[in-house]
């Protein structure tokens, strides 16, 4: 514990929220230092990572869709959890390597927020990523719990409460009470589910290929899960699938709101689910407390009222959601001496 310490004074801990879409590091005692898109540009065919290994990010995410033949923009985490073991390694390496400093000759203490529904494998390529990216020590937070306590929510009294927590790859819904998670339910439908209704649209509607940049930018300037007071249009670029040349088309916002109805859908039943499943307790708590939505696919316009309509319970959204895991996991790390021991680390293999 006191060689720990010593080692601490050369080395700086953080919090990683390990996103599907974005990266975002917290360090103790100074905030959240970094927001990077989790991509990496690597050369075709390999995982060589481009410039020294410094292709990663916001340099790597100007390539996306754009790269020439000899080079690939990798985004190397799926559904919240690593499906590139190498690419992910470099990324955290370079991610690890920017916040720490060149100079600093030990590695930082990390707690990583993952998916309340991973498996033991997946949990394992978290720990082997980090450790073979420079870590000292890799701790592992649930993502629900995060976004609790970054969101300022009461979550270690004796009163229920709950959050949803909507990433790229994953919504995590969780009822939480004295510290714990009472029930929670980890579904695999987020904001990639709505990009991808957005490019499925535009092919059945229009016959037209968007990339996965467009369909994002079209989510966050017209989409909307509810009625809007004014409706609006935008104009959209891509390829036309039949002449395979490129030209623009004219879409509304009622269209794309009937496009996000399925992914808008499946997250509203899991919330409803996680309810049902919730000690009568519990729920009772749930009618004055409601429901606190966090993570950037929360930010989906009349989200908050679709699902104050499904369930009954006042819906809010946590002030600056996008930050809210990653707030969670540097107050997480403020208080690690006294509340490591209820998290997993890579000391019990």
């Amino acid at each position: 514990m006191f060689l720990d310490r010593i080692v601490g004074l050369f080395s700086v801990d953080m919090g990683i929220d390990l996103g599907t879409c974005n990266t975002l590091v917290a360090v103790r005692g100074q905030g959240i230092v970094l927001n990077e898109p989790s991509v990496v540009a690597v050369k075709k065919g390999t995982n060589q990572v481009l410039n020294n290994g410094e292709a990663v990010g916001w340099v790597a995410k100007e390539m996306l869709g754009k790269t020439p033949g000899n080079i690939t923009a990798v985004r190397p985490l799926k559904n919240g959890v690593i499906s590139d073991f190498e690419i992910t390694e470099a990324m955290l390496s370079y991610f690890i390597r920017k916040v720490n400093g060149k100079s600093k000759i030990i590695g930082p203490r990390v707690v990583v927020s993952v998916p309340s529904g991973i498996t033991a494998v997946e949990k394992r390529a978290v720990f082997d990523s980090c450790e073979r990216a420079g870590a000292r020590r890799t701790y592992l937070i649930e993502e629900p719990v995060a976004a609790a306590i970054g969101a300022g929510l009461p979550f270690a009294e004796a009163t229920a409460s709950m959050i949803v927590d909507i990433g790229g790859g994953t919504t995590e819904v969780a009822i939480m009470a004295l510290a714990g998670i009472a029930t929670c339910e980890s579904v695999r439908v987020a904001g990639d589910d709505m990009d991808e209704a957005i490019m499925n649209h535009m092919k059945r509607t229009y016959n037209m290929m968007i990339g996965e940049q467009t369909a994002e930018r079209i989510k966050i300037e017209v989409g909307s899960a509810s009625p809007v007071a004014a409706e609006t249009r935008m104009t959209v670029r891509g390829r036309d699938m039949i002449s395979g040349l490129p030209r623009a088309v004219e879409i509304s916002s009622e269209e794309i709101r009937e496009a996000l109805m399925e992914p808008v859908q499946g997250i509203v039943e899991a919330v409803v689910r996680t309810l049902e499943h919730a000690e009568p307790e519990l729920a009772a708590d749930l009618v004055e407390n409601g429901i606190t939505m966090a993570g950037g696919g929360s930010l989906l316009r009349g989200l908050t009222n679709v699902i104050q309509k499904a369930t009954g319970l006042p819906t809010k959204l946590a002030d600056d959601p996008l930050t809210c895991v990653a707030r969670g996991t540097c107050i997480y790390l403020e208080h690690l001496e006294e509340w490591k021991s209820t998290l997993e680390n890579d000391m019990e293999g």
